[in-house]
C-alpha cells in the first residue's frame, strides 16, 4: 500500500531561530535533515513526505525547497510567505513557478491575537491562493477552532487542512469543547484534517494509544475518511517517543478500516489535497 507522510520538518538548529525548542524539547536540539529521516520511511513502507516550514522566513523556503531537489522522497513543500504584505502576490506568484511548493502556512497558535487569520490584509492575501493553486495549512489551538471556522467559510473553494488535529488536551482528558467546535468546522467540506502531532498532546513519557482513541473518534467521524491524512510530525514527535511509536498509533487506529479507506487515509488524500506527484 502506498504511504504518505503528509507532515513532518528539518532544521539545522539553531538556539536563537529555534527558541521553541524549551529545556523539556532537548531530544529536538540538534540538526534533522533527509539522511535521518529516509531509514524511518523505508522501515515503515513510506514512499514519500510532506515537508513543512517552521521559521517564518523566505529563506526557510528556500532551504526546504533545496532539501526537495536533493532528495525525491521529499513530494511536496509547504512554506511561509508573509500574507500581510502589500507585495504577497508577486511573491506567491514567484513560488507558483516552483513545482515542489505546494502549500503555505502561518504559526497562526503563536500570534497574541487570536483573530489574527480574520485580519483583512491577512484574508486579501489568503484570497490568492486558490487561483495559483496553493493549498494552506492552519496550525491553531482548540480556542481558535471558532475563529477558524469564519475564516474557511470565506474560502470557500480553497483546500485548508488542520495541523494536529488543532491540538486537543489529550493530556488532561479534555475533549467536549474541542470536539464540538471540531465537528463546527468539519461541516466546511474544502477542510481535511492531519492525524498528526497527537503526541506531544498527551504525556509525554506515560501516554498509551488508547489515550488517542477518543479524539481519532471525533476526527474520523467528523471528516470521514476522505479528508485525513497521516502524518507523523518528525521530529518533534521525539520528545514524546519517536517516529515509529507515533506511526503505531495511526497504524493500529485504522486497521479496522476498509481497504479502499486506508488508502486515502496512508496517501491518496495527502496526494489530492497537495497535488503531488506520486
Amino acid at each position: 500500500m502506498l504511504k504518505i507522510d503528509s507532515h513532518q520538518h528539518f532544521w539545522l538548529y539553531d538556539k536563537h531561530r529555534h527558541a521553541w525548542i524549551n529545556d523539556d524539547m532537548h531530544a529536538c536540539r540538534r540538526d534533522f535533515l533527509p539522511a535521518d529521516l529516509q531509514p524511518l520511511l523505508l522501515q515503515n513502507g513510506i514512499a514519500g513526505c510532506v515537508t513543512v516550514q517552521v521559521d517564518q522566513t523566505i529563506a526557510e523556503n528556500d532551504f526546504m525547497l533545496e532539501l526537495a531537489r536533493q532528495n525525491s522522497f521529499i513530494k511536496g513543500i509547504v512554506g511561509w510567505a508573509d500574507f500581510k504584505s502589500v507585495n504577497i502576490e508577486e511573491v506567491l506568484e514567484h513560488y507558483h513557478f516552483e513545482k515542489l511548493m505546494k502549500g503555505f502556512r502561518h504559526i497562526l497558535q503563536g500570534e497574541t491575537d487570536d483573530h489574527f487569520m480574520l485580519n483583512p490584509d491577512f484574508m486579501r492575501g489568503i484570497s490568492m491562493l486558490e487561483k495559483l493553486g496553493f493549498s494552506y495549512d492552519i496550525l491553531i489551538y482548540p480556542k481558535h477552532l471558532k475563529i477558524a471556522s469564519e475564516f474557511v467559510a470565506a474560502f470557500p473553494q480553497q483546500r485548508f487542512v488542520i495541523d494536529h488535529l488543532a491540538k486537543p488536551f489529550i493530556k488532561t482528558g479534555e475533549i467536549d469543547g474541542w470536539k464540538k467546535d471540531l465537528q463546527a468546522l468539519a461541516q466546511h467540506e474544502n477542510v481535511s484534517c492531519k492525524i498528526s502531532g497527537m503526541v506531544t498532546e498527551a504525556d509525554w513519557q506515560n501516554w498509551q494509544p488508547k489515550d488517542f482513541t477518543p479524539y481519532l473518534d471525533v476526527v474520523f467521524n467528523a471528516f470521514g475518511a476522505k479528508r485525513v491524512m497521516y502524518g507523523s510530525d518528525w521530529p518533534v514527535c521525539n520528545v514524546a517517543g519517536g517516529y515509529q511509536k507515533a506511526y503505531n498509533i495511526a497504524e493500529g487506529y485504522v486497521d479496522q478500516l476498509s481497504q479502499h479507506e486506508q488508502e486515502r487515509f496512508w496517501a491518496k488524500n495527502a496526494i489530492d489535497f497537495y497535488r503531488l506527484g506520486v
